[in-house]
């Protein structure tokens, strides 16, 4: 079993006295991808918050690579941990090889030059990305994947230890989700990321995690976590899990007419 790089225990987050995230422990091995997943209003944003610091838990603990994250730097966070944020943010000035050198920011100096070395990983990264003739398009005439893919190259040049990444696939069509979280597997890092496709969570993630109303419900393999039992209870619906031909791991099928049975409980009420 890899040592783990990132360590929560007895996490709460509280708000104007409403419990929003409730004892939740997990561990992060190094190298592992590991998903998160859940309802809407789950908890799964506000947890992963809490990992980068954005903000600050009520109690517990979060411990990055043995060391208490509180006592951590901005800058020495950086360079440990990189975010790609649900909705892309909009660089109206930049260039795609610009807004991927901003990855270079909390290894450098204020004045340091760019050296031979960077530019050899900016291009790198790019490469990585499949960007690299778009290098000197603007940031904002990319697509939705192509932009996705540019926040990840961004992050390759800040060369973390753990990726975190807050539904890196939503709003894009199924090509750009697969295309985006093999990227990142490829990468050889510890990644978190929450995803609202369970099949794809299934596919792509070593363990998950599984919220609802800020608890953790379970953690573990995908086919420990994605029972049929466990989606019912917590999305509300009925399905049917098998095994995927492909990688073995849980495959769902969805059943359907729910407004049809809601209508007829109203009918018989």
């Amino acid at each position: 079993m890899s040592e783990p790089v990132l360590d929560v225990n007895h996490l709460f987050w509280q708000v104007d006295g409403k419990t929003i995230l409730a004892d939740i422990h997990f561990n992060l091995p190094k190298g592992q991808m590991l998903g998160l997943i859940g309802p809407n209003g789950a908890g799964k944003s506000s947890l992963l918050r809490c990992l980068y610091r954005y903000i600050v838990p009520s109690s517990g603990n979060i411990d990055l690579f043995g060391q208490d994250l509180s006592t951590y730097s901005a800058k020495a966070l950086a360079r440990s941990v990189a975010v790609v944020q649900q909705d892309t943010p909009h660089y109206f000035d930049l260039t795609t090889e610009q807004l991927v050198t901003m990855g270079l920011t909390p290894h450098k100096g204020l004045f340091d030059a760019t050296t031979a070395q960077d530019k050899a990983l900016i291009n790198h990264a790019l490469t990585k990305v499949g960007l690299a003739k778009h290098a000197q398009q603007p940031y904002e005439q990319l697509s939705g994947g192509e932009k996705q893919r540019a926040l990840i190259a961004r992050a390759i040049v800040q060369q973390p230890h753990i990726l975190i990444l807050d539904e890196p696939t939503n709003h894009l069509d199924i090509r750009y989700q697969i295309q985006i979280l093999e990227l990142v597997a490829s990468l050889g890092i510890s990644v978190i990321a929450s995803i609202h496709d369970l099949n794809l969570a299934s596919a792509m993630c070593d363990k998950l995690l599984l919220l609802d109303q800020g608890k953790l419900i379970a953690k573990g393999h995908p086919s420990e976590v994605l029972t049929e039992r466990q989606i019912s209870d917590v999305f509300g619906v009925c399905c049917e899990v098998n095994v995927h031909p492909q990688h073995q791991k849980p495959l769902i099928s969805y059943f359907y007419g729910y407004q049809t049975a809601n209508k007829k409980e109203v009918a018989y009420d």
